[in-house]
């Protein structure tokens, strides 16, 4: 859905951007002059909020011009931004913080159990030019493995990780080997500046999977 399809839909229900402004964190102006047709270009931010706004009525515009409802659904999820990362270590397992953290709606086709959270990447240790990279603002939506899994052989082949740890911060890695009778891991970086490192997992405070990732159009 792009965002003609997004006001088009808008005003084609009789949306008022009033009950957008309640919704959402715009402003009843600013919807305005997004509806209008003077604000030509919005900040992506507001295109997110206008079409996650119109995905949680889980309804869409088909190309007959009819309203129709969505094939998936949308999972809310703690947004972990970069200028947030550094309280998120000592705010984690804080539910009253993580219940403040902004939210992220997230097109998924089931219902997901388990702990997710989404994060915003920071640096380029990811980034390697190939289709896997992962580049400085993307976010990626993480489920976490609870500790006691940790003490079994972790799926290393099958995924990306987020760790949290206690010295390093939050980084994203892959891990090439477990060393389950150490604790100890070993993390790579896809961009090849980077030398791998271990982490004992004493020292990690939360261990997630990355299952999904999203990327803003970049000029």
């Amino acid at each position: 859905m792009d965002m003609q399809e997004v006001i088009q839909f808008i005003k084609k229900q009789g949306i008022t951007a009033y009950e957008i402004a309640q919704k959402t964190p715009l402003t009843e102006v600013g919807v305005n002059k997004i509806l209008n047709g003077q604000t030509k270009k919005p900040h992506k931010s507001t295109i997110e909020a206008l079409t996650n706004y119109v995905k949680t009525h889980n309804l869409y515009i088909t190309k007959n011009n009819e309203v129709g409802k969505v094939s998936y659904n949308l999972m809310e999820v703690p947004h972990v931004p970069i200028h947030a990362q550094a309280g998120f270590l000592s705010g984690y397992g804080d539910q009253a913080y993580m219940d403040e953290l902004p939210k992220q709606f997230w097109e998924v086709d089931r219902e997901y159990k388990g702990h997710y959270v989404c994060f915003e990447v920071k640096g380029d240790s990811m980034d390697d030019n190939s289709s896997e990279a992962i580049l400085e603002g993307d976010k990626v939506l993480c489920r976490e493995i609870q500790r006691h899994h940790w003490q079994y052989k972790l799926h290393i082949n099958q995924w990306n990780f987020v760790i949290v740890h206690k010295d390093e911060g939050i980084i994203i890695k892959r891990i090439t080997d477990h060393d389950v009778e150490k604790g100890v891991v070993t993390c790579h970086s896809l961009n090849p500046y980077y030398d791998d490192f271990k982490l004992n997992l004493n020292d990690v405070i939360a261990l997630f999977n990355v299952v999904d990732l999203k990327r803003s159009l970049r000029l």
